[in-house]
């Protein structure tokens, strides 16, 4: 059985992919080891959390399970129902709270993912709580597009330091190592749009 049935859009199988190389990244789990675990090959994982194929439900469910995950919780995060609108309103109470990478201060919170002429796009909301930085230099499968909405914020890029205060905003690759830093006296609230690459890292 194949989890592209009828209710299935390509926006839902995003967002499954994107969980699942978050959750996996999260862990500090290879693609290796999670297809080890999953007892299917390690190109079949990639695939999957680059949106290049569709697992099949016995496969997905085994994903889940080796990332030790709780089934309900994970496809009850997914958004079924408003992608497939042409206008879609998102209320602030329905914004998902993900951990990217582990980070003391840093919140995020999912607005929507959205398959854009099979571009993936993720919209998200980052929160910097003071003083809040990341000791390790991060990169994303995916160009960055970041929006001050509040505060001030050093982001450290390739090497080179950026300072951006209230309204200025950035757009860079982001697999160039980067991390974030609040360096303002309140919390720091960021718009952050992922465009993602068609990457096997």
């Amino acid at each position: 059985m194949s989890l592209r049935a009828t209710y299935m859009t390509e926006d839902i199988i995003i967002q499954i992919s994107n969980k699942i190389k978050e959750k996996r990244k999260a862990k500090g789990i290879t693609i290796q080891e999670l297809a080890d675990k999953a007892d299917v090959s390690k190109g079949l994982i990639s695939q999957i959390e680059n949106n290049r194929t569709v697992p099949s439900l016995l496969v997905l469910i085994n994903i889940i399970r080796a990332l030790n995950l709780d089934m309900n919780e994970f496809f009850n995060e997914i958004d079924q129902h408003s992608q497939q609108a042409k206008v879609i309103i998102k209320q602030k109470s329905s914004y998902q709270e993900f951990e990217k990478e582990p980070a003391k201060g840093f919140q995020y919170k999912r607005v929507l993912t959205k398959n854009v002429k099979n571009f993936p796009v993720d919209i998200v909301i980052l929160e910097l709580k003071k003083g809040a930085r990341r000791s390790q230099i991060v990169k994303t499968d995916a160009y960055e597009y970041k929006y001050i909405i509040k505060g001030s914020v050093e982001y450290l890029i390739d090497n080179e330091k950026y300072i951006l205060e209230e309204g200025d905003s950035l757009f860079f690759d982001g697999r160039l190592g980067h991390k974030p830093a609040n360096i303002g006296e309140d919390t720091a609230q960021i718009l952050v749009v992922y465009f993602f690459l068609d990457s096997d890292k």
